[in-house]
């Protein structure tokens, strides 16, 4: 089936409850890998109890290199990455599965849809492991109405392994993480993937990304002038993740079909445009680059 990927950093009881939901919810026998990033917490006997495969890192060694260390030990075909703070819906991977099969090849991406536990338009099942409501998500996740989207960047996502391992995972500069999934879809896309798809029915209660709020303030991921990951992504494909997004992948869109090249209209090319300029400033005077070597140190 699929080997599921989940990069952890002390956050033992997410992962424990994501872990549960797994072994609980799918329909078929994954195998699940977690990257422990330090792991101070527990982590590591959790998993030896559960009997579950695991890559270590005594230090936070950041999303992109935790999943490609954890990739290494994948016994299936396809891929699948996800957080320690979801919580996997029932038939989550059976939608998948029909999704793969109905594709009848190996170039795509296909993605789950989080239900946000922040999102006010969601289903209000609490924020936290302290009032989490798992009755009242099980009892009422069958109601929520998700459409098929486009361009989807999020995990969970699933791929194959022979494509992963083409475009070479996740890119580490992109270190903790922000800004590696449109990345990682910008290489697919120069490898001719054109399926990027969000499946309305695949689903994962979400908690909010309880390790990036954790570290909001960490300069490996803000800079004085926004992302980091979005000025890496902006020096390294000359546009920006919201112009891909757009042109490109056509994100939030209802999907219809497989992408084609983006129409360069008057509006591609005014934005095209923006791109360079932000390019030059980023690169020319904002001086990106120096300041990355000056928090490297």
């Amino acid at each position: 089936m699929f080997s599921i990927i989940i990069p952890s950093f002390n956050n033992c009881k997410y992962l424990e409850l994501c872990i549960k939901s797994i072994l609980k919810n799918s329909k078929f026998n994954h195998q699940i890998i977690v990257h422990v990033n330090e792991g101070s917490d527990g982590t590591i006997d959790l998993l030896k109890k559960e009997k579950i495969d695991y890559t270590y890192t005594a230090y936070n060694a950041g999303i992109c290199k935790g999943m490609n260390m954890a990739a290494k030990k994948s016994r299936f075909d396809y891929i699948l990455y996800a957080h320690d703070d979801f919580y996997f819906c029932p038939n989550w991977d059976q939608v998948m599965l029909n999704e793969k099969n109905n594709i009848n090849h190996n170039n795509f991406y296909i993605s789950g849809t989080m239900i946000e536990a922040l999102c006010k338009n969601s289903l209000d099942c609490g924020d936290n492991l302290d009032n989490f409501n798992e009755r009242k998500l099980l009892s009422n996740y069958k109601n929520l109405n998700f459409d098929d989207h486009q361009g989807s960047t999020w995990a969970p996502h699933l791929i194959h392994k022979k494509l992963w391992d083409r475009v070479g995972g996740f890119s580490e500069e992109f270190y903790p993480g922000t800004g590696s999934d449109p990345d990682l879809n910008m290489k697919l896309w120069k490898q001719n993937v054109r399926i990027f798809k969000k499946l309305g029915k695949s689903l994962v209660f979400h908690f909010g990304s309880t390790v990036t709020r954790r570290e909001n303030k960490d300069e490996n991921i803000i800079t004085e002038s926004g992302s980091k990951g979005n000025k890496i992504f902006l020096l390294k494909w000359g546009i920006t993740i919201k112009f891909f997004r757009k042109y490109y992948l056509k994100s939030e869109s209802i999907y219809k079909d497989q992408l084609d090249e983006p129409k360069k209209d008057l509006l591609f090319l005014i934005g095209l445009l923006k791109c360079k300029i932000n390019y030059i400033y980023v690169k020319y005077i904002y001086n990106f680059n120096d300041k990355i070597k000056l928090v490297s140190k």
